[in-house]
């Protein structure tokens, strides 16, 4: 009978982890043929076979510029966000023992939109961007880093001071860019930034932000079983011979490379890393193993989901910061009532 139940056990494990794949895959594909301009399935489905083989295309080029061009990339760019937003913020949830903690709590949100907000006053261009963003990116979670180490250690109250001190600090200089951008070209470009979209999506962006992406949300898929270990607190953690002050820097690094790689691309794109880590939870429960890689696979389906919506509601593109604020607010609201404003 036991065995049994652990044969069961592991089936259901396995066909978890393929639905989490074959979810945003799924997703993926739908997005092809949505949107204002009108393309079948079945001219979807030729077309990629057509790009993959080689073979040549018989439509017209207009049709396959957009599904290949256009909107599989913005698909593909935008799993990628979605999936690093919501991991990271699962992660930081797990080692602050926080249900309110999102990606951005250590200021990597904040950082990267000064950078680019410098970077399209400085530059104009979309490369100096992107650098900007990145680097600021991580020199925000640097920085609280460096802030939380006063006491010589990095306890979670401290971390969590520290990213607020440097969020308002970086809020404070973006602001500051408003005020000296040229109000005709830069501030537009900057507050448009800022809201978040995924409209300019191309192939070289995936393969330039995908690198600190895919690298950190394989360093957190490696580490997960150590962040249940952590939210546990550190006392408990030392005990089962696990190192926090070393454990959690690693965490932090994996989820800051991954979250300032998403932001360097997409802009300022919140609630993702509240939102998808609690419905994960309820799905699948606690644990982290299986959390982190759902999380994932939640991101990335929700962002795709907020993406088409954006560009198919109006005639004009809705920022994805907006649509994702419309829908994590009203769900924050109901997660501090459940917990009454505690911890975890």
């Amino acid at each position: 009978m036991n065995g049994n139940y652990l044969e069961d056990n592991t089936h259901k494990r396995r066909l978890t982890y393929l639905l989490l794949v074959v979810a945003p895959l799924a997703f993926i594909f739908v997005s092809l043929f949505l949107g204002r301009y009108p393309v079948s399935i079945s001219d979807v489905i030729y077309i990629l076979w057509c790009k993959i083989s080689g073979t040549p295309c018989s439509l017209p080029e207009i049709c396959q510029t957009i599904v290949w061009d256009i909107r599989l990339p913005r698909a593909i760019l935008g799993a990628m966000v979605g999936g690093c937003l919501a991991v990271s913020g699962a992660a930081f949830q797990g080692i602050f023992r926080n249900p309110l903690v999102n990606s951005g709590i250590l200021g990597v949100s904040s950082g990267a939109g000064f950078g680019a907000a410098l970077a399209i006053i400085l530059f104009n261009a979309t490369a100096p961007t992107y650098i900007f963003a990145f680097a600021f990116g991580i020199l925000a979670v640097v920085l609280s880093y460096l802030i939380a180490q006063v006491y010589n250690a990095t306890p979670t109250i401290m971390l969590v001071l520290g990213g607020v001190i440097v969020s308002s600090v970086f809020s404070a200089l973006i602001s500051l860019t408003k005020y000296v951008a040229d109000p005709m070209d830069q501030l537009p470009a900057i507050v448009f930034w800022l809201m978040g979209s995924l409209a300019s999506a191309r192939y070289q962006d995936i393969s330039i932000a995908g690198i600190p992406m895919l690298i950190g949300i394989s360093g957190l898929l490696a580490i997960r079983w150590r962040i249940n270990v952590m939210s546990m607190g550190d006392k408990e953690a030392q005990s089962l011979g696990i190192n926090p002050v070393i454990n959690k820097g690693i965490v932090i690094a994996c989820a800051t490379l991954a979250t300032a790689g998403a932001v360097c691309v997409s802009g300022i794109i919140g609630w993702v890393g509240l939102v998808m880590p609690h419905i994960g939870r309820m799905l699948v429960g606690n644990d982290n193993r299986i959390l982190i890689p759902t999380s994932l696979s939640l991101g990335a389906c929700f962002l795709i989901l907020v993406d088409n919506l954006g560009r198919m509601l109006t005639g004009s593109e809705i920022p994805l910061g907006i649509l994702t604020a419309l829908v994590g607010a009203p769900f924050f609201v109901y997660l501090l009532k459940i917990t009454k404003g505690g911890g975890w």
